[in-house]
Order: C-alpha cells, then sequence, then structure tokens
C-alpha cells in the first residue's frame, strides 16, 4: 500500500526539526500516510550527520527517522528562505496548516507571524522544560531518578539509559498532538499553539509509575539493584555456555511456569516454610528476590542455552536471551522476512538495509508498505511548484540565489 491511499493521506505537516523527538513525530505520522515535508538549512541540518555512521559517512541516524517523508533545502538565514517556509506551512487546505518544530520560532516562524497568514494554524512546539528553556534527553534522564537506581546491586555510580527514553515517547505525544487538534479544529475551525516539554514528558510518566508518590510519602529508599523485576520476581542468568538470559515471573501464570520447567515446587516450599511467607504473592517474591535466585541460579548454569529454551517453549516460561543488534538481526524471526514489518529496502546513498514499516497494524484498513528516506533536497523544486505555485523560472532563479538547493 503507497502512501497516498494510508488513513492519514490527505494530512499535510511541515516539519522542521533535528535529533529525535520531532523527527519521530513526523515519522509517525507518515508512516500512517501523511504527507509530511521536512525543511532543513542548505547543507543539512543539526543532526544531518548524526552516529551511527555509514563507512562514507551517511546518516544511518537521518534515514531512520526520515524515511516516508519529503525534504526541503532552504537558506533558512536569509527572508527570503523564511519566507518560503512560512508560505509553505501556512499553505490552504482544510488539511494543512500544520507545523511541527522543536526549532527556534521566531521572526517569519514564530506562532504570531504565522497566524497573520493562517489564523487556524496548528503549531506543535518542541522544548526543554516548561519555561521554554533547554534540555535534552540525556540531560533530563540524570534529574528524574532512574540512573540512581540503574546498574549493579550496591552500585552508587549512576547509570543513565542509552535509549532516549523521554524523546521517544515525547514523539509519539507529537503526533497524538497534531490528530487531537486536528479534530478540534474540524469541529470549532481554530488553531492551536501546543508546547509539550521534554521534561514535562519525564515528569508525567514518573509521576504515573508511582515514583513521585512513593517520594513523597517516603515509603522506601530505592536503590540500584541490578537487573531485578522491581515488585515482583525476574533477574538475569547465565547458562552453562555463557548466554545471559533474563527469566520473568511478573504474573502468577509466569511464576507457576517458572516452578515447573525448573522443578522448582520442593525447594520453594522449603523457603516458605522457614521465612513464613506463601510466593504466589508477587510482592514476596520480590522480597526474597535474593533468595529465590540463589535456588535458580545453579540449575540454568547446568543448562546449555538450547536446553533452556527447549524447556522454557515446552512450559511457556516469559524468558528472554541477551543479543547484540547482529545476533538480533542473524537469529530472531521477529526481524526477519516473517514479521510483515520488516523489510528490506534500498536506501539511496547507503545501499539496502533494514526499513521497518508502522508497528500500528490495521485489520480493516491496508497498511502501508515502508518507505525510504529522501535525498536531502530532493523535493524541494517538487513541494514549490505543487504547493506554492512557483514556476520553474522563479524556481531557478530561487536556486541561482542560493535560496534553495
Amino acid at each position: 500500500m503507497s502512501l497516498e491511499s494510508g488513513p492519514l493521506s490527505k494530512l499535510r505537516v511541515v516539519e522542521g526539526s533535528a535529533f529525535v523527538a520531532a523527527p519521530l513525530g513526523g515519522l509517525t505520522l507518515a508512516q500512517l500516510g501523511a504527507e509530511v515535508i521536512r525543511f532543513d538549512q542548505i547543507g543539512g541540518g543539526l543532526d544531518f550527520h548524526r552516529w551511527p555512521l555509514t563507512e562514507d559517512k551517511q546518516s544511518l541516524f537521518w534515514a531512520g527517522l526520515n524515511r516516508g517523508k519529503k525534504s526541503v533545502q532552504v537558506d533558512l538565514k536569509s527572508t527570503e528562505g523564511r519566507e518560503l517556509i512560512s508560505n509553505l506551512i501556512t499553505s490552504p487546505g482544510a488539511n494543512a496548516g500544520i507545523f511541527i518544530t522543536n526549532l527556534a520560532a521566531k521572526g517569519e516562524l514564530s506562532y504570531e507571524e504565522l497566524c497573520k497568514k493562517r489564523p487556524d494554524l496548528i503549531m506543535v512546539m518542541l522544548t526543554g522544560n516548561y519555561d521554554g528553556s533547554t534540555e535534552v534527553d540525556y540531560t533530563v534522564h540524570p534529574s528524574f531518578g532512574y540512573p540512581l537506581i540503574t546498574g549493579p546491586s550496591g552500585s552508587a555510580v549512576p547509570v543513565n539509559s542509552v535509549l532516549p527514553t523521554w524523546d521517544l515517547l515525547l514523539g509519539n505525544m507529537v503526533a497524538i498532538a497534531v490528530l487531537v487538534a486536528i479534530e478540534k479544529r474540524r469541529e470549532t475551525g481554530t488553531g492551536d499553539l501546543i508546547r509539550i516539554a521534554l521534561s514535562d514528558v519525564a515528569l508525567s510518566v514518573v509521576g504515573a509509575l508511582g515514583r513521585l508518590s512513593q517520594a513523597h510519602l517516603d515509603t522506601e529508599e530505592s536503590a540500584a539493584d541490578g537487573n531485578y523485576l522491581y515488585g515482583a520476581f525476574g533477574t538475569n542468568f547465565t547458562t552453562s555456555d555463557n548466554s545471559q538470559i533474563m527469566l520473568v515471573g511478573l504474573t502468577h501464570r509466569q511464576w507457576e511456569s517458572i516452578k515447573s520447567a525448573l522443578n522448582l515446587g520442593a525447594a520453594l516450599r522449603a523457603l516458605e516454610m522457614k521465612e513464613t511467607v506463601n510466593f504466589d504473592d508477587e510482592s514476596q517474591r520480590y522480597i526474597f528476590r535474593r533468595e529465590i535466585a540463589g535456588i535458580i541460579e545453579p540449575i540454568i548454569r547446568g543448562m546449555s542455552l538450547s536446553q533452556v529454551s527447549t524447556v522454557f517453549e515446552e512450559f511457556k516460561v516469559a524468558w528472554s536471551k541477551y543479543q547484540t543488534f547482529k545476533d538480533l538481526l542473524k537469529n530472531d524471526p521477529r526481524a526477519s522476512s516473517k514479521n510483515p514489518i520488516f523489510h528490506i529496502k534500498n536506501q539511496a546513498g547507503i545501499g539496502d538495509i533494514p526499513n521497518i514499516a508502522s508497528p500500528i497494524r490495521f485489520t480493516a484498513t491496508e497498511n502501508i508498505a515502508p518507505q525510504t528516506a529522501p535525498t536531502l533536497g530532493e523535493h524541494t523544486s517538487q513541494v514549490l511548484q505543487e504547493i506554492l505555485g512557483l514556476s520553474p523560472s522563479q524556481i531557478d532563479v530561487l536556486k541561482n540565489n542560493k535560496t534553495i538547493a
């Protein structure tokens, strides 16, 4: 299925962005069929050469986050260039007039100036903090508790997540905000300026998961605890052939599966009698997590990964093998053609690479095949001609003046 027939195919979004959250918001919409037009400074924006890179310095990061979009190169330092982008953002259409940005939106690209051209503009502005000051995921993360409870048990060294968690959540909130604002505009005819702060996303999640309330009530002093699953039982083990696995007994069914697969009944009953507890209670499994792990560890240590896999699959145990990205591609059916969202496609300037379609899978609507990323400025002339109505000669003048590329 092509973008033109996707669920959001009538939607046009202009994106002025860099790094993760804003481009991810645009990508989420593009993968559902929206026409997403990303503009960049001539030569590429802040993230055009972001790692990881190919051997010839092509950014796999940029290619991944800009799949399915159109790319426009403009001299944003010039008045004429900014005016072109202003006209593009405010172009007519019931499903246009939507702008996502985490760049400095001032002058011609400020909400106030854009609204003079299109009063029903929808603009989603990403900031670091609620007061508009700057943050990135790697500075937000240390302030919100989790690095100090991540890492080996007993360690006082904070461990930041290598996954930009708050950026990823913010990117999806951007897409939600756009769809909510469109629905409101259809009902009322009014647009909106929507602000979402990265640190507010972190604050919201930390609050939702009970950590802020826990701190407020002073019910527990949290600390780094290795890979133990908080509040129930789960941790990592090493097999006889030195493979690392994660084993989880969160639900009652999962716990019973572990007990049956590893024949733990007698040993666990002895521990329950000694401590006067019942491990059917997940909180008791957490309190005695180290003792339970001590029972399981020699059993797993005496089994190969193949043996563990066979037994755990038989008893439907919740477990996983730790693996590298290469292992994922080589051995895991979820990252293979067996999975309908996984594809290998030729990316211009790079070659054949994995390309993942939207994980949102419809049953009554045909799903969109994954799209490749554009080359920088690939659609500049097309967009200016089709949307702004510029003639080829006008476009040539802009190229000669180095206003576009």
